[in-house]
C-alpha cells in the first residue's frame, strides 16, 4: 500500500471511533460493574444496570473527545433508545422464563393434556408428595372448554364486528348513527372484563333464569370484549383499500354491495383476518368473565349450552386459590404452572397465526 493511500485512509477515518470501540467499552463496563457490585453485594440485575450506565457514560465521553459533541449526542440517544427497549423487554423475558421453569415439569407429566380432574382428590396429591410418584389430573377438560368458548365467541363477534366496520366505512360517512357507533365502540374498548361478565350473566339471568352458567354465557361475555377489537381492526383495514378499486367497479356497473363483497373485502382480508386472530388472543386468557358466567368444572363438558364448563384461566385460578390438597399444594401449583405454559403457547401460536394469515391472504403484487 502506498503512502498516498495510507494518508487518504487516515484522512477519511480521522475523527471517528474505531469499530471495536463499543466492544472495548462494554468489556470494561462489565468488569468495573462486577467489581462495584462485589463491594456492595452482587446481583445480576444490579450488575446489568451499573454496567449499562458505565457503558453509556464511557462510550459518550470517548465519542465526545474523538468525534465531537454532535456524534456524542447521537450515541447518547442511541444508548437511551436501546436501553429503553431492553427495559421494556425484561418483564416479557422474565415472565416467559418463570413460566417455562415452573411449567415444563407439569407439561411433561403423563396424561396432563389428555386427562381431566374428575375423581382427583387430595389423597392423590398427598400420595404423590409423600411417595414421590406422578401427579394425577390434567387440563383436558379446561383446554376443551377454552376452545369451545372461544370458538363460539368468535362466531358471534366476527359477523357483528365486520358488518359494523363495513357500515362505518362504506355507508356511515358523517351520519349521526355512525358517530354514535364509533363513540360506543371506543367506550366498549376500555370496559373492564368483569363488567362484560356481569352484563352477560345478568342478561341470561333475566332471560333464562337465575343461576344460569354455561359456556354460551361465557362466550357472550367474551364477544362483548372481542367486538370492539374486530370493529376497529376491520375498519382500519377497509379504510386503506384504494378508492380507485371501488370507482373502477362502479364504472363497470357493479352494485355497491357486490363491490364490497367481491372487491373491498378480498383486498382487506389479510388485515381483517389478522385483527380477528389478535382479538381471539386478547380474550382467550380472560378469567373474571368466565368465573362469573361459566363457573368451574372438574369433568369434561362437551355441551357449550348446558352445564358449568372449565377453561384454562379458571383452572389456573382455582388450582392456586383452592389446592386439591391444602396440606400439600405442590401438585396443584405444578398443574397451574403447566396450564399457564399451555395458555402462553396458545397465545403465541395465535399471534404467529395472525402473521401467517396476513402473509397468505395479502394481495399479490407484480405483473
Amino acid at each position: 500500500m502506498t503512502a498516498t493511500a495510507v494518508r487518504k485512509r487516515s484522512a477519511l477515518t480521522k475523527g471517528q471511533l474505531p469499530k471495536f470501540a463499543p466492544y472495548v467499552v462494554l468489556a470494561v463496563a462489565l468488569i468495573v460493574g462486577a467489581a462495584i457490585l462485589a463491594l456492595i453485594g452482587f446481583n445480576a440485575f444490579g450488575w446489568g444496570l451499573v454496567s449499562a450506565i458505565l457503558f453509556t457514560v464511557g462510550l459518550v465521553a470517548w465519542s465526545g473527545v474523538v468525534e465531537g459533541a454532535r456524534k456524542a449526542k447521537d450515541k447518547l440517544a442511541t444508548c437511551l433508545v436501546v436501553g429503553a427497549f431492553l427495559v421494556a423487554l425484561l418483564p416479557l423475558v422474565s415472565v416467559i422464563w418463570t413460566v417455562l421453569v415452573n411449567g415444563i415439569p407439569g407439561l411433561v407429566t403423563p396424561g396432563f393434556l389428555s386427562t381431566s380432574m374428575n375423581g382427583v382428590t387430595g389423597a392423590y396429591d398427598n400420595k404423590a408428595v409423600e411417595e414421590g410418584g406422578a401427579v394425577f389430573g390434567g387440563i383436558y377438560h379446561a383446554l376443551l372448554g377454552t376452545v369451545q368458548i372461544t370458538l363460539l365467541a368468535t362466531v358471534i363477534s366476527v359477523p357483528v364486528g365486520l358488518l359494523t366496520a363495513i357500515y362505518l366505512v362504506e355507508y356511515g360517512a358523517d351520519r349521526p348513527l355512525a358517530k354514535a357507533i364509533t363513540f360506543f365502540v371506543d367506550v366498549m374498548t376500555g370496559i373492564p372484563s368483569i363488567v362484560a361478565g356481569l352484563f352477560a350473566a345478568a342478561f341470561f339471568f333475566a332471560v333464562v333464569g337465575p343461576g344460569t352458567k354455561t359456556g354460551a354465557v361465557a362466550a357472550v361475555a367474551l364477544s362483548v370484549l372481542m367486538i370492539p377489537v374486530v370493529v376497529r381492526s376491520s375498519e382500519e383495514m377497509l379504510k386503506i383499500v384504494p378508492n380507485e378499486l371501488r370507482e373502477a367497479s362502479y364504472a363497470l356497473g357493479v352494485r355497491k354491495w357486490r363491490t364490497i363483497l367481491k372487491v373491498v373485502i378480498p383486498t382487506a382480508i389479510s388485515g381483517i383476518a389478522s385483527g380477528v386472530t389478535l382479538a381471539i388472543a386478547r380474550v382467550i386468557g380472560e378469567t373474571a368473565p368466565i368465573l362469573v358466567t361459566a363457573g368451574f368444572a372438574t369433568t369434561i363438558n362437551n355441551n357449550v349450552f348446558g352445564g358449568w364448563m372449565a377453561s384454562l384461566p379458571t383452572f389456573i385460578y382455582t388450582q392456586i386459590l383452592n389446592p386439591t390438597s391444602p396440606s400439600n399444594p405442590g401438585p396443584s401449583d405444578q398443574r397451574a404452572w403447566g396450564a399457564a405454559l399451555v395458555l402462553i403457547i396458545l397465545v403465541m401460536l395465535l399471534n404467529l397465526g395472525a402473521r401467517l394469515i396476513a402473509r397468505l391472504f395479502a394481495p399479490k403484487t407484480g405483473r
